[in-house]
């Protein structure tokens, strides 16, 4: 038996935080996986309040890394005992998507992720885990895809952020914007994935990095991690006009709303890129006319998973920690315990944290 955050209907505010949660049973290409550290991110909330689909009831948790206690006959890149960050988006490796070279974009996995039960409650009730996953659980089974293995010297706390939040910025930044040295950058939202998305800008060499977002605690906080500047949505353009004159080169979205892609749009040089990283829900629409889209000649791009791939980011990431580029203890607002979630929940609500950790043990 395991302990497992349960959420029963989409809306509900609290989770069932239970003690009498099994995993099904490890299949021959699958990895069991006992999570040591998880994450508490933004679109966990996303799913409690339905802005992310997910099939119900759910374990929640997206973000963690742990321990292979189990491995099937088929399995070859890990092996029990190995430490692993959970990927959420596993790729197989053999679809068009992946032989592009963008893994990313792989649907091969989710039909399972939404179909397939991962945790059983008692009376045999079938529980999914959200986006495949589940790390707001003890332990769970995964596709080998799913687990990428790091160095033991690495945290398991800061080895959870390499999971969502980190891939999804500083990926976003790398891989889909390709950031250019001397560049201009503008970030609309200054939580956990916009912090990544500065460390992010910072570390490919931007000159000027602009954090807007309305809540003012948070531009110092922004400050630390790489922004040279901060603005409010009531004075970003003013901003934006002092310090670039004609707008940036690049304009982050990481909030997951269309007035916030917006924002983007508006601080965005002519010829600039829009960069949309940011989940929103599926009735949330944004237009832009069509003579602004050609003439103005911005690009919008979205960044699913930061376009990473696992594989082959997770151990650069954990290089640029090493080398002191890559802040992940700041990241961390408080580390708590399982029987903290509902309140890790609420804080999440109102806003006033950057990312709490859950430490299973």
């Amino acid at each position: 038996m395991a302990r497992a955050a349960v959420l029963r209907n989409i809306g509900d505010k609290h989770l069932e935080l239970r003690d009498d949660v099994t995993t099904i049973e490890t299949g021959p290409t699958q990895v069991k996986i006992k999570i040591k550290a998880t994450g508490v991110c933004h679109s966990d909330l996303s799913v409690m309040t339905g802005i992310l689909p997910a099939t119900i009831p759910a374990i929640l948790g997206h973000e963690g890394a742990g321990i292979v206690t189990e491995v099937g006959d088929h399995v070859t890149n890990v092996a029990v005992g190995d430490h692993v960050v959970v990927n959420w988006g596993p790729d197989c490796g053999q679809c068009r998507e992946c032989r592009r070279g963008e893994p990313y974009l792989c649907v091969t996995f989710i039909g399972d992720a939404f179909g397939v039960p991962r945790f059983t409650l008692p009376g045999g009730e079938g529980a999914f885990g959200m986006a495949g996953a589940g790390t707001w659980a003890d332990e769970l089974v995964v596709p080998w895809q799913s687990a990428i293995k790091i160095a033991e010297d690495v945290p398991f706390e800061y080895a959870a952020l390499l999971g969502c939040g980190i891939p999804t910025g500083v990926g976003a930044v790398f891989n889909t914007a390709k950031v250019t040295p001397g560049s201009t950058v503008a970030v609309i939202g200054a939580g956990g994935v916009g912090l990544s998305v500065i460390q992010g800008a910072r570390i490919a060499g931007a000159s000027t990095i602009l954090a807007i977002d309305p809540n003012e605690a948070k531009h110092e906080i922004a400050k630390k991690f790489g922004a040279t500047h901060t603005a409010t949505l009531d004075n970003f353009q003013e901003t934006s006009g002092l310090l670039t004159g004609g707008g940036f080169d690049y304009a982050f979205e990481v909030v997951g709303r269309s007035a916030a892609i917006q924002t983007a749009w508006a601080v965005t040089r002519r010829g600039g890129d829009v960069i949309v990283v940011g989940a929103g829900a599926m009735d949330d629409d944004w237009s832009m006319n069509a003579f602004s889209l050609l003439f103005e000649g911005k690009s919008v791009k979205a960044s699913l998973y930061g376009g990473c791939d696992l594989g082959r980011d997770v151990p650069l990431f954990v290089d640029l920690w090493r080398a002191g580029k890559l802040d992940l203890e700041s990241l961390i607002t408080r580390r708590i315990r399982f029987e903290d979630l509902n309140d890790a929940v609420e804080a999440l609500h109102a806003g006033d944290v950057i990312r709490q950790v859950v430490l299973m043990d």
